[in-house]
């Protein structure tokens, strides 16, 4: 089945793709990647648990091997406890096997092995190993007799699955450079204080031609023209000299990303939801958790089969496909229990387990089957090979806290309104901040228990300035004190800057017999009013809702000073609404708020005009009504 290799050498990640779906990812990131070579010091050694923990030069965590992970050191000694083999402040020569997850540090290992393109040697290792995917036995007999001959004394060597049809030179040579390669490695070893990284395959390009490339590879692309060159010279080098055959090697020039361009990123962003759908219409649910995976088969949609038993078994089989490339994508490691849907009949029971052995043969990770549970469960097992999916690009919610859902225990609904409003006080604009808090303690929390409500914030009272703009709106006289605390009369009007009066109200002629602060206020009363200025804010209708449930004026949002604030027509539009519509939303607030007043009677606007004296917090001084001239 031929496939393609998309490497993004720049973000460190490698696609392989076939049949146009994405069957296995490769990801170069963290500071302990599988395969590192150390020098490293023992910290603490734990007879209990019969384990070590080693620096390597992480300052968070150590390194964590177990007395079977040994290797020479265990060799050093025919029996004995892990405090006979290993002492605090030894220095070992380790390598990472599997990395660090959560708050575990990473599994080290003292039997050290280098991977090449044919072979794999173990310096500490013995005898000769071959590939279980060499079937044909004639090639399994040339290549152990060739691995023997070639072998160096007191190392061993394993076969890779590459090897199978290449000559004696090529596997002589990848067993030169693997040599060449531990030497160096001890060389520096002998030189370097510990803790201190020997060994890593740096190379991005060259390691993932080593494990992904295979004669079914027909198309290679990558992001940058050194990646390209790096590629053919990988290959010819492998090729003896020649270009390879049947390969194309591609640029990448578009202007879009690689990884989007291919649809990396949208693979991965569908792969790290629990929900996959399969092509019939039945679909999977993979869960994982700490201890093991858990994935759940169900039907779903799927109803074209012409019997309940036929319909179950088409479902599982493809589940089975999928749940197979889905291991081999998010790389699950660890216990993995399958649930498919349930079979009575042994006969599909035991076709399901051979159509996944089948669709698990073409993981390098080695899943191991075991058969049906008691209670129908498929139970397997796979090698841990570096991060899972979830490890690489999850992250833990910072509101659930990776709980999936958010915790609303008895009596913290009064606390709920307190959490969001503080939550978007954070989110406010500098500006609004400062201006907010006088204007929140007057209105208060109003409006906090109907905030679910949906409201016509278009004419709500909180937008609409106390001392309006209209020429129907009434407005009070203050009442002033006659006399001070000595009995004299003041001659000084304490909230002259406040006042405004109707044009019915104003006169020149002061009263006979009337104090001096009441021809003060004639005089003041004598100034025009000022023609009212009309102001547009464009709003969203969620910021509408929000400053209408917080107590504030939307004129916050102007970036100039009003001169009388309380001399304004106020109008809330859309963004990207017409003046036109504008226009009209603002007269039709002013005509709303004047009928309003009309049809009120004497009381009402007098207890209206009490409640806006208490929300401004200035005193309640109540006017005598001058008389209609039709009572005259």
């Amino acid at each position: 089945m031929p496939k393609q290799i998309v490497i993004a050498e720049k973000n460190h990640v490698a696609a392989v793709f076939s049949e146009d779906q994405i069957q296995e990812l490769v990801v170069a990131t963290g500071n302990q990647q599988v395969g590192d070579i150390y020098l490293g010091t023992v910290e603490n050694v734990i007879p209990g648990i019969d384990a070590a923990f080693v620096n390597i030069g992480d300052a968070e965590r150590n390194g964590f091997m177990h007395v079977t992970d040994l290797g020479p050191l265990r060799l050093k000694r025919s029996s004995g406890a892990i405090t006979e083999l290993l002492a605090p402040q030894q220095t070992v020569l380790v390598q990472v096997m599997k990395e660090p997850t959560g708050n575990k540090g990473p599994r080290l290992t003292g039997k050290i092995s280098l991977p090449g393109r044919y072979l794999v040697l173990m310096p500490y290792g013995r005898g000769v190993n071959l590939s279980r995917r060499i079937a044909n036995e004639n090639e399994r007999s040339r290549l152990r007799a060739l691995a023997i001959l070639v072998k160096p004394a007191g190392m061993g060597l394993l076969v890779r699955t590459e090897a199978e049809g290449k000559n004696e030179k090529a596997i002589m040579e990848d067993l030169k450079f693997l040599q060449e390669q531990w030497e160096a490695i001890q060389q520096q070893a002998n030189t370097t204080k510990p803790p201190s990284l020997l060994n890593r395959d740096d190379d991005f390009i060259q390691r993932v031609l080593r494990d992904i490339y295979t004669a079914d590879v027909n198309r290679i692309v990558v992001d940058s023209n050194s990646a390209l060159k790096r590629v053919k010279q990988q290959l010819m080098n492998w090729s003896s000299g020649r270009p390879p055959e049947g390969v194309l090697i591609d640029h990448h020039r578009d202007r879009q990303p690689i990884l989007e361009y291919f649809r990396v990123n949208a693979a991965i962003r569908e792969a790290l939801k629990p929900r996959v759908d399969l092509p019939s219409g039945g679909y999977i649910i993979i869960e994982p958790t700490e201890a093991l995976t858990v994935i759940d088969v169900n039907s779903g949609s799927f109803t074209r089969s012409a019997t309940s038993r036929e319909t179950v078994l088409w479902t599982n089989n493809e589940a089975a496909h999928e749940i197979a490339r889905q291991l081999r994508l998010r790389n699950i490691g660890g216990v993995i229990v399958v649930d498919f849907i349930d079979m009575d009949v042994r006969r599909d029971q035991l076709e399901l387990l051979e159509t996944f052995t089948k669709a698990l043969k073409a993981d390098k990770a080695r899943p191991q089957i075991a058969q049906l549970s008691e209670l129908g469960l498929v139970e397997l097992t796979r090698k841990r090979q570096g991060k899972n999916l979830y490890e690489l690009f999850g992250q833990e919610c910072p509101t659930c806290g990776g709980l999936g859902h958010l915790v609303r225990l008895p009596g913290e609904a009064e606390h709920r309104v307190v959490d969001e409003n503080a939550a978007i006080a954070t989110t406010t604009p500098p500006k609004l901040a400062d201006k907010r808090a006088p204007e929140a303690e007057s209105h208060g929390d109003a409006g906090s228990e109907e905030g679910g409500s949906d409201l016509d914030l278009l004419h709500h009272p909180s937008y609409q300035e106390q001392a309006g703009s209209g020429n129907n709106r009434r407005r009070r006289r203050r009442r002033l004190p006659e006399s001070d605390s000595n009995g004299k009369p003041q001659t000084s009007f304490p909230y002259s800057n406040d006042v405004k009066l109707d044009a019915e109200e104003e006169t020149e002629t002061p009263v006979k017999n009337s104090p001096p602060e009441k021809v003060q206020i004639s005089r003041i009363a004598k100034r025009e009013t000022p023609e009212p200025e009309k102001i547009t804010v464009e709003m969203t209708a969620l910021e509408q809702e929000v400053y209408a449930l917080m107590g504030i004026s939307p004129l916050v949002r102007l970036d100039r000073d009003l001169k009388n604030s309380r001399s304004v027509i106020l109008s809330i539009a859309e963004p990207g609404q017409s003046e036109e519509v504008q226009e009209k939303a603002a007269v039709a607030v002013l005509d709303a708020e004047s009928e309003a007043e009309r049809d009120a009677t004497p009381e009402e606007q007098a207890e209206s005009e009490e409640k806006a004296e208490v929300a401004s917090d200035r005193p309640i001084v109540r006017r005598r009504r001058r008389r209609s001239s039709a009572s005259n």
